[in-house]
């Protein structure tokens, strides 16, 4: 009877601490920076094939400014992307602006120091320190 109350109260504590990770903690385990994602995620849904859905309380949109150049970015109240270590695919909800258009991001890979995203044929390179904290709508 012991060994079985021991055994209820350990599962019990590992899923309470799967549980209580945050989804800035699922970008840092697959050696992703935190700041991919904007601050006041009311929640998300990590499915065992690596599929991700995270939800905001609205449409958030921010700049972040790379050798001088500010490039906005748009995130859909419900974003989804397929996270892999050093890589987020099929992603859907995220948009950035190149010169005046906002066109959609459907992939970010992670090599050494830089960060690369997808964005339809062409691809936009940023340094990782400039996603090391997650940005705050606006």
């Amino acid at each position: 009877m012991a060994h079985r109350l021991l055994l209820i109260v350990l599962v019990a504590s590992i899923l309470h601490t799967v549980s209580s990770a945050t989804v800035y903690d699922v970008l840092q385990q697959n050696k992703l920076p935190r700041g991919l994602i904007p601050q006041g995620v009311t929640s998300y849904v990590l499915h065992p094939d690596g599929h991700l859905e995270v939800t905001l309380p609205g449409e958030c949109n921010f700049a972040v400014t790379v050798g001088g150049s500010p490039y906005k970015f748009c995130f859909d109240s419900k974003f989804v992307g397929l996270i892999k270590s050093g890589s987020i695919s099929e992603i859907n909800g995220v948009r950035v602006q190149v010169k005046y258009l906002f066109q959609a991001i459907v992939q970010v890979d992670q090599a050494g120091n830089q960060l690369t995203f997808k964005v339809g044929t062409s691809s936009i390179s940023f340094h990782i320190s400039d996603f090391t904290s997650s940005p705050v709508c606006g």
